[in-house]
């Protein structure tokens, strides 16, 4: 009935990976021959990605999972919340092989509370997560944490790329942002096929927040 949701379904389905196809073992020497400043920028950048993931994780499996009713987009759903595991698995992994210092990792891997940027943008993510919003108000705001939030980390790894760093890292941010890129683009797909879509100043003021935060 929607074969556009079922394309978008087996485009994502062909795109698998797992966490084991990352290999780590060259970036240590990488990560050794970074500024402190740079480490620090890095360190936040898989913090936000840590913490943000889980919240996108959340929404997906505690509310639009269980609201659609569509099978196909069921279908896009169930394999998104597959792969948003393994994107936090890879970070996981990402952290653990870079930071050594028992407490600097925890502070890392629970960035929401420890570090004001991340936590700025977390709370701007949950609170579009609210029963009270619509599900089109849902739709939009994680649409723009994919599609915005997330491009700028992504863009501040490939600028690691460009300097040929850490090969590993830079793997897993290619994978990861080509997936967040279909699930901005599934969630397009998804409203341009609601009946009741928002006032065009609602979703500016949606996407400028995103933009801001």
């Amino acid at each position: 009935q929607h074969a556009d949701l079922w394309e978008m379904y087996k485009k994502h389905e062909a795109s698998f990976w797992t966490a084991e196809e990352i290999d780590l073992s060259k970036d240590n020497v990488d990560w050794e021959s970074l500024t402190s400043s740079e480490q620090h920028f890095i360190k936040h950048v898989l913090a936000f990605f840590a913490a943000s993931d889980g919240i996108v994780l959340e929404n997906l499996a505690g509310q639009f999972a269980c609201e659609i009713q569509v099978p196909e987009a069921r279908a896009f759903y169930g394999f998104q919340i597959a792969m948003e595991n393994i994107h936090s698995e890879t970070y996981s992994l990402l952290i653990e092989q870079y930071i050594k210092e028992p407490q600097e990792k925890a502070d890392i891997l629970n960035a929401i509370e420890t570090m004001p940027a991340v936590a700025e943008k977390a709370k701007w993510a949950v609170q579009w997560m609210q029963r009270e919003n619509s599900f089109t108000e849902r739709l939009v705001a994680f649409a723009a944490v994919e599609g915005i939030l997330f491009s700028g980390s992504f863009c501040a790894i490939y600028w690691l790329k460009k300097r040929g760093l850490m090969p590993g890292l830079t793997f897993s941010n290619e994978l990861i942002s080509r997936d967040e890129g279909l699930h901005a683009d599934f969630a397009c797909l998804i409203y341009r096929k609601l009946q009741n879509h928002l006032p065009e100043d609602v979703v500016h003021s949606i996407m400028r927040g995103a933009v801001e935060v």
